[in-house]
């Protein structure tokens, strides 16, 4: 065989090996050195590819397709710094446990340290934020390696999606000439294409340590379930059965997808994070055993709340990594939640403490009647922005929504209903960079996406709108611009008044209409409430990019937030604590 009939079949055998392990999506960075590739998985029927030219936006974008889809993607780029900008994507995949195959070609041995243009040292790049690293090998004189290339192919996806889920590198050197033969047929008696399976099970308990940890419920008289983001699928009528037989309260995060759906809905407290910045409140309500399932919420409230409980504090995680951020933690459990939930309930013989549950009730009633008082704003504000939007998902919406002020606003008004919703966000590394391209990918993957963010986000991503565009994504993109970094406004660092503008506030003064005419949006500029709702309700029914932009006042959010905290001070103190 010559080099391009090696190739070829090298090449080939890959792409099926890959296929037959369920990537049937693959994101391509445009490139040189990866042409054989490219053009090999696009004469694969069986793979759907999508081009995405900014190798930073494409890196998110792939990711968005793996959150949508709950399948591993592949993103392949050329050799050199192409390589390096999907880093931040491979650090928010690894921290958010998403299966990316990243695929890096690469030039040859030979053209290594030797300043060859576009080369650089790709071996292990990403360092720890893959759960592996794989070297591709093609021999120049045989298929020897066939096999060898195949098991680590399945090794890689095997990896990228056991417990914790997560992104794996495949460093693939190619030489030139690098025009491939056509994509080879496999399973017939020409090709051999050994298959081989992985079969992959989930961490449980044994009888006795859920024995122990039901007598430990048992025991409690106050026990709160608090749950983030968790992996397993259905798992919300599992936790909810849990807390049910345990009389615990379920504080959800907004992104543990326990808010909204069919589920049992009776036990979850979803305003936590407003009451427990009242000190009054927060003082009052000492459990004495806390059970924390999934990632750690976004609420730096409940955080400081759970560093000044001496109760015992369990954490479970069937990816086995020490999610503490607190540093309130007393027993790290590795086990499936879902397992868990369904294997320790069946276990736990008490009578729940009512009481107790009644009481994180009324003080979340309370705090919700007090926040459902914003409706009464007749200015734009970001607070009511999220208010809206929340009563206003369409059933079976899926909403992704950025970091920064959005996903906290989103953790203060997104009340429980029975109307189903899947939220997503990028809370792996909290960064908000790709959240556009990100949720683009989302939208590709399922119908009815939403994207809700803040302008520097929204800025800071703006080309993953090419990606939209190109491929006809139907996504609504909520706009809230206040002109700079809100978040900052509610920093110790809004009192240097002599560099907060310049340095935090950061203004840009940018017209994000000219951003929707070059992107081919649809766009709005709404001048107040009832143009909001209208927008919403025609983005329902107009298909490909929308953007609806909500103009607010950094001050003004600032003075809302701290006018509802106030009266939410003094209704506790008469109605709750009286």
């Amino acid at each position: 065989m010559n080099h391009q009939e090696l190739m070829t079949h090298y090449l080939s055998s890959f792409i099926h090996t890959l296929h037959q392990h369920h990537v049937r999506e693959v994101v391509i960075s445009p490139g040189s050195r990866s042409t054989p590739l490219a053009i090999l998985l696009e004469e694969c029927a069986e793979i759907k590819t999508y081009l995405d030219i900014d190798e930073r936006s494409a890196g998110f974008f792939a990711l968005g397709l793996a959150k949508g889809s709950g399948q591993p993607v592949g993103l392949l780029c050329t050799s050199g710094t192409a390589t390096a900008n999907y880093y931040p994507a491979v650090i928010e995949a690894y921290f958010s446990r998403v299966p990316l195959i990243v695929l890096t070609s690469d030039r040859p041995y030979e053209l290594q340290h030797v300043g060859a243009p576009q080369t650089i040292n790709q071996a292990n790049m990403y360092g720890e934020h893959v759960k592996h690293f794989f070297q591709f090998e093609m021999s120049e004189h045989d298929l020897s390696l066939l096999k060898y290339n195949q098991a680590m192919t399945t090794r890689s996806i095997a990896e990228s999606t056991s417990a914790p889920q997560g992104p794996v590198q495949i460093n693939v050197p190619i030489r030139e000439p690098l025009i491939p033969g056509k994509l080879l047929e496999f399973g017939n008696q020409n090709v051999e294409n050994t298959m081989i399976t992985v079969e992959q099970g989930k961490r449980a308990l044994s009888n006795t340590q859920l024995v122990t940890i039901a007598a430990q419920i048992g025991q409690a008289k106050k026990g709160v379930l608090i749950c983030g983001k968790m992996e397993s699928i259905g798992i919300e009528s599992s936790v909810a059965a849990l807390a049910a037989k345990a009389g615990f309260p379920i504080l959800a995060d907004p992104l543990s997808q326990l808010r909204r759906g069919g589920h049992d809905l009776n036990n979850v407290i979803e305003s936590y994070d407003t009451f427990l910045r009242i000190e009054s409140a927060a003082l009052k309500l000492n459990p004495d055993l806390i059970i924390r399932l999934g990632a750690p919420p976004v609420s730096k409230a409940l955080k400081l709340w759970m560093q000044n409980q001496t109760c015992m504090n369990i954490v479970v995680d069937g990816g086995m990594s020490w999610r503490d951020p607190a540093g309130s933690a007393t027993e790290m459990i590795y086990c499936d939640e879902q397992i868990f939930c369904d294997d320790l309930t069946p276990l736990i013989s008490i009578q729940p403490e009512l009481h107790w549950l009644n009481s994180w009730k009324r003080l979340n009633q309370l705090t919700k009647s007090v926040l459902s008082g914003i409706e009464e704003e007749q200015e734009l504000s970001e607070v009511k922005v999220f208010r809206e939007l929340a009563e206003w998902l369409p059933e079976d919406a899926n909403l992704f929504v950025g970091n920064s002020m959005a996903i906290r606003e989103l953790d203060t008004f997104l009340f429980v209903k029975q109307r189903s919703a899947t939220i997503f966000g990028n809370r792996g590394a909290n960064g908000i960079d790709g959240v556009v391209s990100t949720a683009v990918g989302v939208a590709l993957s399922r119908k009815n996406t939403i994207l809700a963010l803040g302008d520097l986000s929204f800025f800071h991503d703006m080309n993953g709108l090419l990606a939209a565009r190109q491929n006809l994504a139907d996504l609504t993109i909520i706009l809230v611009n206040n002109d700079g970094g809100g978040i900052f406004s509610f920093l110790p660092q809004a009192s240097e008044k002599a560099h907060f503008e310049s340095l935090f506030g950061t203004p840009h003064g940018l017209d994000f209409v000219h951003t929707a005419r070059l992107y081919g949006a649809d766009y709005t500029k709404v001048k107040n409430w009832v143009e909001f709702q209208q927008a919403l309700e025609f983005s329902k029914t107009k298909r490909g990019l929308k953007i609806i932009e909500v103009p607010t006042d950094r001050e003004t959010n600032v003075a809302n937030h701290r006018a509802l905290q106030s009266l939410l001070e003094s209704r506790i103190e008469e109605e709750w604590l009286s």
